[in-house]
């Protein structure tokens, strides 16, 4: 059973997210926050599996409680994913930046956020293409604000391409189509690039190319 915090100011948002979330058998909301530091307490008080974290709520944002969820020692294992509308860019990058296991827009049909939730339960990382894509375009107009990643020197031009596809939200299986590869070579180039970026997954690989501007 994956136990599921809601994050959210609107009582609306968090009884329909309640009700979409309930349909599943194998997922139970455990409770519910209206701002991010009675998530960060629910958190303490609860140990849910996954936080569905609105970004912009009065107070303390969805944000700032990422980020003490994801420095907290004793919040280790607790995967957040970002509720978010296209308004967001900025917020959506720095959330993943700080350790968001993912994020999706608050209008994602009922299946799709109960995969979702399961995903990132499950030690995956949730990118949207549809999002990836307006991050990416965001990132492109705003000045450089960091130095590129030194150790992109170190891959080679296959996983390169691995990586571009990462930036691009697609999967493993997705990835293994488009560059005519097997599934399980796929996953051997994510694994070598995740080491050799010293990367502690897939949503973080995404930010170091996307701020290198691949894609």
């Amino acid at each position: 059973m994956t136990r599921v915090l809601l994050a959210d100011d609107q009582d609306l948002v968090r009884a329909g997210l309640r009700m979409l979330l309930g349909a599943d058998p194998d997922l139970e909301v455990v409770g519910e926050a209206r701002d991010g530091d009675q998530a960060v307490a629910r958190c303490r008080e609860l140990r849910p599996d996954v936080v569905l974290m609105d970004v912009r709520m009065p107070g303390t944002g969805g944000i700032e409680a990422t980020r003490r969820i994801r420095e907290d020692p004793e919040l280790v294992g607790i995967r957040v994913l970002i509720l978010t509308t296209f308004d967001d860019d900025e917020d959506v990058l720095e959330a993943i930046r700080l350790g968001a296991a993912g994020y999706l827009l608050k209008d994602t049909g009922s299946d799709d956020l109960r995969r979702a939730v399961r995903t990132v339960a499950g030690g995956g990382n949730l990118l949207s293409p549809e999002i990836t894509r307006r991050v990416m375009e965001h990132l492109a107009a705003a000045p450089r604000q960091e130095p590129p990643e030194p150790r992109l020197a170190e891959l080679t031009e296959r996983e390169l391409a691995v990586l571009r596809r990462i930036a691009l939200g697609e999967t493993n299986a997705e990835i293994a189509a488009v560059l005519h590869i097997s599934h399980a070579t796929a996953r051997t180039y994510v694994s070598r690039i995740l080491t050799k970026l010293q990367a502690r997954d897939r949503t973080q690989l995404a930010v170091i190319a996307l701020n290198a501007g691949l894609g």
